[in-house]
C-alpha cells in the first residue's frame, strides 16, 4: 500500500466552513460590516444559514487574521485598529514597499516595468468594475507581488503578506473614500514612472507619499465612525436541504 497515496485528500469543492470563512470575510473587506460592528453568532447563524459551531470556527479564524477582535463584556465585533496600531501597520507599508521600489529602479528591469504597467492597468479597470472592492484588492496584491519578487525582496514580502488581511481591511476603507479610483492609481503610477526611469529615491518617496496618503485617508474615515448595529451579509451558498438540515442540527 502507498502511504502517501493513502494519506493523499481528494478535494473539489469548498467546504461549507471555507464558503462561509469567504462570505463573512468579503462582507468584512466590503464593508458590508463596519469597524466597531457586532458580531452576533444568533444572528450570524440565521442570515448565513449555519450551524453556530461553523459561525463561532469562522469568527476565531477572523480573528487570527485580525479582521475580527473579541472585546470582554461585549464578544466579537470587526476589528477597528486604534491609530496607533494603523500607524504601525503603516510604517510597516511605507519600509517595506519603498525599499522593493528602490531596488526595481535600481535593476530598471523591462520586464519587471512592463508587469507593473499591467498591474496597474488592472487596478483602474477594477475601480470601474460592479465589484470594486475586491477586484481591487486583487489587483493590487498582484502589483506589490510583482513588485517585491522583481527586486528579490522575498523575505519583505513574507512579512508584508503576514499583514495582508489587515493592510486589505485598510485598503478597503480607502478604495471607497472620494476620488480615490483616481488619486490611487495616480499615486502607483508614480512609482512605476521612478522605477522606468531608474531613479531609486524618487521611486522611494513615491511609496512613502501613496502610503501616507492612505494612511490619512484611512485615519479620518475610522475617526468619523462609530459602532452600529450588524449588516446582514447574503448566505452562504450550500447544498441540498437534507445536507443543510443535517449541518445546521
Amino acid at each position: 500500500m502507498n502511504s502517501a497515496a493513502a494519506l493523499k485528500v481528494e478535494r473539489n469543492i469548498p467546504t461549507l466552513r471555507e464558503l462561509t470563512l469567504e462570505k463573512m470575510r468579503e462582507a468584512i473587506l466590503s464593508l458590508q460590516f463596519q469597524p466597531g460592528d457586532r458580531l452576533i453568532e444568533r444572528q450570524l447563524c440565521e442570515h448565513l444559514g449555519v450551524s453556530r459551531t461553523i459561525v463561532r470556527e469562522v469568527l476565531r479564524h477572523l480573528e487570527s487574521e485580525g479582521l475580527v477582535q473579541t472585546l470582554p463584556h461585549k464578544g466579537p465585533i470587526v476589528a477597528k485598529p486604534t491609530i496607533a496600531e494603523m500607524q504601525q501597520i503603516y510604517e510597516l507599508r511605507a519600509l517595506l514597499e519603498g525599499l522593493a521600489a528602490r531596488t526595481c529602479a535600481e535593476l530598471k528591469d523591462q520586464q519587471t516595468i512592463v508587469a507593473l504597467e499591467k498591474a496597474l492597468k488592472d487596478i483602474r479597470k477594477a475601480y470601474a468594475s460592479r465589484d470594486a472592492n475586491q477586484h481591487v484588492l486583487q489587483a493590487t496584491t498582484v502589483f506589490y507581488h510583482t513588485l517585491f519578487h522583481a527586486a528579490g525582496k522575498t523575505v519583505a514580502w513574507g512579512i508584508e503578506s503576514s499583514l495582508n488581511a489587515r493592510m486589505n481591511h485598510l485598503r478597503a476603507i480607502t478604495i471607497n473614500t472620494p476620488n480615490r479610483n483616481r488619486s490611487g492609481p495616480a499615486a502607483m503610477e508614480a512609482i512605476v514612472n521612478a522605477i522606468r526611469q531608474g531613479k531609486p529615491d524618487a521611486a522611494y518617496k513615491a511609496c512613502v507619499d501613496h502610503v501616507a496618503e492612505a494612511s490619512r485617508l484611512a485615519q479620518e474615515y475610522l475617526a468619523s465612525t462609530s459602532p452600529s448595529a450588524p449588516i446582514a451579509p447574503k448566505p452562504a451558498k450550500r447544498g441540498s436541504a437534507k445536507a443543510r438540515s443535517a449541518i445546521n442540527a
